[in-house]
């Protein structure tokens, strides 16, 4: 089983940072620290956001593919400031992850707690393991 982070960026502060939120400079969209674990209740996914509501995000299911975006804003910050250390990302964020299958994501739940949104994913209740039988032919 094999979980694929499609998105994934670096944070360098420049004046533009700075002035807006940090993250990959060509979509100007940074990426949140992300857990993908296994549980007996099947798929859970931990995405750190401190600082956010929930009706500041949304996530979206194509296929197996699970995409979280959203907008942190920087409400504490004076409006004349100049940065000596910038560790914390603001602005658009985006992270997009491709699940193994075996997992059912139209059944989803999500849960925005203390900083952090949970998603958890039920196993499929479809089994697409099928034993079928193989016909051997005789060999001339």
């Amino acid at each position: 089983m094999a979980v694929t982070k499609v998105s994934s960026t670096f944070h360098f502060v420049s004046p533009k940072s700075a002035m807006g939120g940090g993250g990959d400079t060509a979509t100007g969209r940074w990426t949140p620290h992300t857990d993908v674990y296994v549980a007996d209740t099947g798929l859970v996914i931990k995405v750190e956001l401190a600082g956010m509501k929930s009706d500041s995000l949304e996530i979206i299911v194509e296929g197996q593919r699970l995409r979280i975006t959203g907008v942190r804003p920087d409400c504490c910050r004076g409006p004349h400031c100049s940065f000596l250390v910038m560790e914390i990302n603001y602005g658009p964020f985006e992270t997009v992850l491709d699940l193994p299958a075996g997992y059912d994501l139209t059944r989803a739940k999500a849960l925005y707690v203390n900083g952090f949104l949970r998603i958890d994913v039920p196993p499929s209740q479809h089994t697409h393991t099928k034993t079928t039988k193989v016909p051997i032919s005789e060999g001339a």
